[in-house]
C-alpha cells in the first residue's frame, strides 16, 4: 500500500520533529544532570579560596605576632645579660669591701702565736698576761703585714677593743681566757721573723715568766673567722 504525497510530507515532518524534540530532551536531561555538579564544584572551588585566605591572614597575623615576641625577647636578653654584669660587677666589690672589713672567713698560711700565764717568780717579773700584752703583739703582726689576724678566733679588725676584766680578757666585747692563741695570715718567714729577732716585745714577756711559743706555718692551714659584730659610729655623721 502506498501513501500519498501528502501523508508522506506529514510522516517525514513529524520524524523531523520527533527527532528534533528528542535531542531537545536528551540535552535538558543532560544539562539538568551537569549542573548541580558545576556548581557544586564552583561552591567548593570558592570555599577552599576562602578557607585559604583565612589560614593565610592567620599565619601573617601569627607571625607578625612572633616577631614581635622575639624582639620583645631579645631586649630582655640584653636587659638580663646588662644585669648580670652589673651584679657581677656588684658582688666583686661587695666582696672587696667584706674582705677589707674582715666580714669574710679567711684562709692561708701565716704564724700562730699562744700565750699562756707562767708562775710567779719570788725575784719579781709578771708572768701573767693582760690585754695590753695581747694588744702589742697584735699590733707587731700588723706591723709586719699580716692580713688577718684573730685572737681565740675572735677576729681582729679597725674597731677591735682589748679589756682587762680580772683574770679574763675582752675581744670584740666577748670574753677569752687563757691559753690566748693568736693566729695570723701573711708572708709565714716575714711574720715569724719579725716576732722572735732579738729584743722583740716577744722576748721581754717570757723574761718576765710568761709562757710563749711561736709556730710558723706554711700550709695554707690557717683559718680566720670573719668579724661577727655590728660596725657603727656613735659620734660620727655624714658630712653632706
Amino acid at each position: 500500500m502506498k501513501l500519498d504525497n501528502n501523508k508522506l510530507k506529514i510522516v517525514i515532518i513529524l520524524g523531523v520533529m520527533c527527532c528534533f524534540l528528542t535531542a531537545g530532551i536528551i540535552t535538558q536531561i543532560k544539562t539538568v544532570q551537569n549542573s548541580p555538579t558545576t556548581v557544586g564544584k564552583t561552591q567548593t572551588e570558592n570555599e577552599l579560596r576562602d578557607s585559604v585566605l583565612r589560614w593565610k591572614e592567620k599565619y601573617e597575623n601569627a607571625y607578625e605576632k612572633l616577631e614581635k615576641k622575639e624582639k620583645e625577647l631579645e631586649r630582655l636578653r640584653e636587659q638580663v645579660a646588662n644585669s648580670n654584669e652589673s651584679a657581677k660587677g656588684l658582688s666583686g666589690k661587695l666582696d672587696k669591701y667584706n674582705l677589707m672589713l674582715g666580714k669574710s672567713d679567711l684562709i692561708g698560711k701565716g704564724i700562730i702565736i699562744t700565750l699562756k700565764d707562767g708562775e710567779v717568780r719570788s725575784f719579781g717579773g709578771d708572768p701573767l698576761v693582760h690585754a695590753q700584752d695581747v694588744m702589742n703583739v697584735v699590733n707587731s703582726l700588723k706591723n709586719a703585714g699580716a692580713d688577718a689576724i684573730s685572737v681565740n678566733n675572735q677576729r681582729v679588725v679597725d674597731s677591735t677593743a682589748f679589756n682587762c676584766i680580772g683574770n679574763v680578757i675582752t675581744v670584740n666585747g666577748e670574753k677569752i681566757g687563757v691559753p690566748f692563741v693568736i693566729k695570723a695570715i701573711g708572708l709565714p718567714s716575714q711574720l715569724y721573723g719579725s716576732l722572735t729577732m732579738k729584743g722583740h716585745y716577744l722576748s721581754m714577756l717570757e723574761a718576765g715568766g710568761v709562757k710563749v711559743s711561736v709556730e710558723q706555718v706554711d700550709k695554707e692551714t690557717i683559718i680566720i673567722p670573719k668579724y661577727e659584730g655590728i660596725y657603727k659610729l656613735e659620734y660620727a655623721q655624714n658630712a653632706e
